[in-house]
């Protein structure tokens, strides 16, 4: 009697975990198909996304290091012409992968109305204008106003006719290399669409001179911040200060080469951390 009861009771939990296995393959290949079809969708942003970005730039002499960090990038460049005037930009919106992405299409667009719309052609006035078309664009969305996304940038413009170079940042700087020295031109210390919906924000304007053979280069922090190197720490301002000056003597080609090397070297096996962006440009 206890032999067929424990048999019986066998049978059953054979059953059951028959059951459950069933379920939980079944839960897994639906799991699988939503992870695919996410996926497809993002891979499709990414077409579009990549689709707003030139593959190279429109100006000579010119590199640029683009490395999302996922699919889709949070960061994105920007160039465009009116008259003389050559803009070029390196973008750091909020996060990474589809959030990011979100707010990399409303940077670019509004660039691109504030430019060429608007008329608006100082960097200065422009980043003060970009602050309120961000700020419209998603807090008076939210009346929660419970949306802090913005972005960090550096926005340069060259006069072609003039030979000088206007310059405006949130954050981000901009380095010039000028007979084998870097001179860095501060950003401001406040964000676009961050600054406690502060819609009167002023950036500072600056006027640069170009003489032949200055090379000028804009980036994300996406670079300095990546961990790596025997000890694990971040590459740092220092470092990259340093790889520029040392790369002065090769082309702008093999300049964007050197940097993408020197970076996945120092990264090594660690993950990367955040979307990476370098653009240089020599006149």
């Amino acid at each position: 009697i206890r032999e067929r009861a424990l048999k019986r009771e066998n049978l059953i939990l054979e059953g059951k975990v028959k059951e459950r296995t069933a379920i939980v393959v079944a839960q897994k290949e639906e799991l699988a198909k939503k992870n695919e079809d996410i996926t497809d969708s993002i891979r499709y942003a990414k077409r579009i996304q990549f689709a707003i970005l030139p593959e190279t730039s429109p100006y000579p002499d010119t590199f640029i290091l683009f490395k999302p960090k996922d699919i889709v990038s949070g960061d994105f460049y920007w160039f465009t012409e009116v008259g003389d005037k050559e803009f070029f930009s390196a973008v750091d919106c909020t996060g990474h992968g589809v959030p990011g992405a979100f707010m990399s299409i409303i940077g670019h667009n509004s660039l691109s109305k504030i430019v060429k719309e608007f008329g608006i052609l100082e960097p200065g006035e422009i980043l003060s204008q970009l602050n309120k078309e961000v700020l419209d664009t998603l807090h008076q969305r939210s009346d929660a106003r419970d949306i802090y996304d913005g972005m960090d940038l550096a926005l340069a413009c060259y006069d072609r006719k003039g030979k000088f170079l206007e310059y405006s940042g949130a954050f981000n700087p901009l380095y010039l290399v000028r007979d084998g020295e870097l001179i860095e031109t501060k950003a401001d210390k406040q964000s676009i669409g961050r600054s406690a919906f502060k819609t009167d924000a002023v950036f500072t304007n600056h006027r640069i001179e170009i003489k032949p053979g200055d090379t000028v280069y804009l980036f994300t922090d996406g670079y300095v911040d990546q961990f790596g190197g025997e000890h694990r720490k971040k590459f740092k301002y220092g470092k990259l200060k340093e790889i520029i000056l040392n790369i002065q003597k090769e082309p702008m080609t093999e300049q964007r080469v050197i940097m993408d090397q020197t970076i996945e070297k120092w990264r090594g096996d660690q993950d990367q951390l955040d979307d990476i962006l370098v653009i240089g440009r020599r006149f």
